[in-house]
């Protein structure tokens, strides 16, 4: 009984697939970028399936960026009343009130999650994949991959969505979609506020509710969040066996330990994997992976058309 229970194998969840060991020998290759793009595409063409990694530097190439003229243009109220800068650090602002709170929120997720439509960097992505067995773990929560019909069955945002809100305590394990509420919000908000009648309190302990975004310990994942977990797990055993490519796009060392330490210690022990990274600025790659490993140094949006260009001919 005990030798069974030792050579079974661990299960896969999404706790034990981040707990992993980053490479030390990073390196930014010197290979031509043509040739990168080439063989980038030879390892998507032989495949079995691909593991897509997505992280905040896919959407800044798509256009939906936190600062600058983007942020001036749609936050001007917010900047005059507030001196916010960004949205990203506006997101951590102490708002004096919940009426001011929400009357933040509201622009963010109007403008971050219902205004677009899916943006074409995205759907040149599903381009690439959409002919073989493909999953995608993403850190962004602006619901992009959804809106280019990537497939729920095929998605796990790990650290929440716009569309998403919790009670701020986390006090129970559901969460709550707030599209037509955050659309209501915006439209009635004057001077940065939101009326009162409206500020949202959680069903069940009274107390005020908050974004499904992780950031501290009370981020609820709720029965939707564990069954893309699960659907996670699968697809990580499903890559072990077959030809896989692991396609990481704009993951930085915000957040490393979601995607891009997994996926290098992914490739490290599993010889079948090729890791494809995308990412201007920040494309090193293990030197140890040799031929395994691709890291292209380049303007993403430019990199995803050259490579669904070279997959075309």
């Amino acid at each position: 009984m005990f030798e069974k229970l030792k050579s079974r194998k661990p299960k896969v969840t999404f706790q034990n697939f981040l707990c992993r060991v980053p490479a030390s020998d990073y390196i930014f290759q010197k290979t031509p970028y043509d040739e990168q793009i080439q063989s980038a595409a030879k390892a998507i063409q032989h495949a079995d399936q691909i593991f897509i990694g997505a992280g905040a530097g896919l959407s800044a190439a798509a256009g939906l960026t936190y600062s600058g003229e983007r942020f001036q243009r749609n936050f001007t109220e917010f900047i005059d009343k507030y001196g916010m800068t960004d949205m990203y650090s506006a997101g951590f602002y102490p708002f004096p009130s919940e009426e001011a709170r929400w009357g933040y929120w509201s622009k963010h997720v109007y403008v971050n999650r219902i205004a677009l439509p899916a943006l074409p960097l995205y759907r040149q992505l599903k381009e690439i994949v959409k002919d073989k067995e493909y999953f995608v773990l993403t850190t962004n929560t602006d619901h992009q991959f959804y809106k280019a019909d990537f497939g729920s069955e095929h998605i796990f945002a790990a650290q929440g969505d716009y569309g998403r809100i919790q009670c701020m305590r986390g006090c129970h394990p559901r969460t709550y979609d707030d599209v037509e509420m955050m659309k209501q919000m915006n439209a009635a908000r004057k001077d940065c506020l939101i009326p009162s009648h409206m500020v949202s309190k959680c069903p069940v302990c009274g107390g005020p509710m908050a974004m499904n975004l992780r950031c501290d310990d009370s981020f609820v994942e709720d029965e939707q969040w564990h069954e893309a977990e699960k659907r996670l797990g699968s697809f990580v055993e499903q890559c072990k066996s077959g030809k896989t490519v692991l396609l990481e796009l704009g993951i930085g060392f915000n957040t490393p330990v979601i995607v891009r330490f997994p996926f290098e210690k992914l490739a490290r022990e599993n010889k079948n994997m090729t890791l494809i990274r995308l990412n201007l600025n920040e494309a090193v790659v293990p030197e140890s992976l040799g031929s395994r490993a691709t890291g292209i140094n380049a303007d993403m949006k430019q990199s995803v058309y050259d490579l669904l260009h070279a997959l075309d001919q």
